[in-house]
């Protein structure tokens, strides 16, 4: 993901989004913002373009170089391990299971 949530600053922004807000909320944006030396509209966009893309970072791309996508095909194509603690684990009732 981008590190600059804004690659170019200077580029006409011609999209707007209107927020409602309590009273608290608008106080610590305030305050948030003056602590940065930025406008409340510059912090919120910042923070919810990265946000934003912190959501989205994990549903869309896998960047690796060719010899690590090779790696993890790899790992992917293995047959399964045989672990029996662990096939043992998931097979014990649980305290969801009803009695015999």
């Amino acid at each position: 993901m981008a590190a600059d949530h804004n690659p170019n600053p200077k580029s006409p922004k011609n999209g707007r989004l209107g927020l409602r807000i309590n009273e608290r909320q608008r106080s610590i944006l305030t305050a948030a913002s003056q602590a940065e030396g930025t406008s409340v509209s510059e912090l919120v966009l910042k923070y919810a373009t990265r946000a934003a893309e912190e959501v989205l970072a994990d549903r869309r791309a896998f960047v690796l170089a060719e010899s690590q996508w090779t790696a993890f095909r790899e790992v992917l194509d293995r047959q399964p391990r045989d672990l029996p603690r662990l096939r043992e684990l998931l097979e014990a009732p649980t305290v969801f299971d009803e009695p015999k």
